[in-house]
């Protein structure tokens, strides 16, 4: 009897600035060269329509629709393991349990940087006409995070630290220092 393998989600939330999309690279970085077989969802690109859909202002129908398909087709090829990143994502965890399906064993890392931090950040990234727009809602999103993200979530600062550093220790967090390597997946 074959035995299914419930999904594992590793999600990495965060203000903008926090470095979500940095880290989450790099943790993909890092799974690749210990040959553990993984996807990276980057979270905000899966609602970037405008305007919004009908009956969705927030788009989260669209987000948890479009994170279902990417996910079946993921795991129709046999991946097990998702990076999601997503300024939110910790709060949505059921959310994103029903996207993958089954009983997905969830770990989630809130990345914190003070505003300091995060503006230089945004300063060097943001060329175009979101910098304050990104200051302002980081600001707001960084107490909103800290006040509601769940105790079960771990938080994880990054200000003065190296991304392979955060990377790894959130591995570490994940238990997916090792596990599965599936034969016939790209590495």
């Amino acid at each position: 009897m074959t035995q299914i393998v419930p999904p594992e989600v590793l999600l990495i939330a965060g203000r903008a600035g926090a470095g979500k999309t940095t880290v989450g690279w790099e943790i993909s970085a890092q799974l690749q060269a210990a040959g553990i077989a993984h996807c990276l969802v980057e979270g905000d690109n899966l609602d970037q329509a405008y305007p919004a859909p009908p009956g969705d202002p927030t788009r989260r129908k669209l987000t948890e629709s479009n994170l279902t398909a990417i996910w079946h087709n993921y795991a129709a090829l046999g991946y097990r393991r998702l990076v999601y990143t997503n300024t939110v994502s910790v709060l949505e965890a059921d959310m994103i349990s029903r996207a993958v399906g089954g009983t997905p064993r969830i770990t989630a890392a809130l990345l914190t940087a003070d505003d300091s931090t995060a503006r230089g950040r945004l300063q060097a990234r943001e060329i175009g006409t979101q910098l304050d727009a990104h200051l302002i809602r980081g600001a707001e999103m960084s107490r909103r995070l800290e006040a509601s993200a769940p105790s079960w979530v771990v938080r994880v600062r990054t200000d003065g630290r190296a991304v392979a550093e955060v990377a790894a220790g959130v591995i570490v967090v994940a238990q997916w220092s090792s596990g599965p390597r599936l034969r016939g997946l790209p590495r």
